[in-house]
């Protein structure tokens, strides 16, 4: 199942690809941070900024691996 959605992934233009990915992921760092914020002593909203920054790195990864590859 994993492989077949990156191969759907891949299929698509990059713009697309980086659209489809920040969707996904940012919501889900948001989400999380958010959550597991007051186990940390910090405010929720906080935790959930340093979600989003998190989610960030599989981005860059994609963005990075995508600009190895055509060069």
């Amino acid at each position: 199942m994993f492989r077949s959605g990156l191969r759907w992934l891949q299929s698509k233009p990059f713009g697309q690809q980086i659209l489809i990915l920040a969707l996904v992921l940012d919501p889900i760092g948001f989400i999380a941070g958010f959550l597991l914020a007051p186990s940390f002593d910090v405010e929720p909203i906080l935790g959930g900024v340093y979600g989003l920054i998190a989610a960030s790195f599989p981005l860059s990864t994609w963005a990075m691996r995508h600009a190895q590859t055509r060069a």
